[in-house]
């Protein structure tokens, strides 16, 4: 499959082969797609809401009013949930929401998501990302002439100090690593600029999952 390479000051591209993108067939790899996402978000979740039930309100426990006779409703504590700073009846308490998914499922998730944004054209390869000072404008002016608009995801096998330091500042874009780029920092951005390097990196990654498979 081929892609956009790009020079380090992005001014001139051209179209490269690159021989071991992972290729699917028809919707392979969507479910495990689907379920890795899913677990990713699940997995973020603190889990930490918590009410209080009527057990642990605080509060009296004398009976409100007579059981007869006021032509009220029979009422047996104020710390029922039909009072106000009552307890909370199937309130949320803290859980845990992680998923686990196995090792095979992530690979295959991992190449349909590498396949899907390749074939879109939705990924691009850049030389190699440096300035030569830790300046905004500088990677910005680079960043105009492959990818002026929407949400960006650079990738690197190690970004340096100074491109690190130069990115921090763009609202619009993310940083990865190659070796712990996942399936779903490859879908929430609208476009992904991987260095030469990192891209090496990603596909072997690529290609040994689906050894393992």
């Amino acid at each position: 499959m081929k892609l956009t390479v790009y020079t380090a000051d992005g001014s001139s591209s051209e179209e490269r082969e690159f021989e071991h993108i992972p290729s699917m067939e028809g919707d392979q790899g969507c479910a495990a797609l689907r379920q890795v996402l899913i677990a990713h978000q699940a997995n973020r979740r603190q889990g930490n809401a918590c009410t209080k039930t009527r057990a642990e309100v605080s509060g009296t426990g004398k009976k409100p009013w007579r059981q007869k006779g006021t032509g009220r409703a029979r009422a047996g504590s104020r710390r029922s949930p039909i009072f106000t700073g009552g307890g909370v009846v199937f309130g949320p308490k803290p859980r845990d929401y992680s998923q686990k998914v196995n090792r095979k499922v992530n690979h295959l998730a991992f190449r349909r998501a590498i396949f899907e944004r390749a074939q879109k054209a939705e990924i691009v390869v850049i030389e190699k990302w440096e300035v030569s000072e830790p300046k905004t404008r500088l990677i910005n002016a680079v960043l105009e002439k492959v990818e002026p608009k929407g949400k960006i995801l650079i990738v690197d096998d190690a970004l340096s100090s100074d491109v690190a330091l130069a990115l921090r500042n763009l609202k619009r874009v993310s940083t990865a690593e190659a070796t712990s780029l996942n399936a779903l920092d490859l879908v929430r951005h609208a476009k992904i600029i991987i260095s030469e390097k990192g891209m090496n990196t990603v596909l072997v990654r690529a290609k040994g999952a689906q050894k393992n498979d």
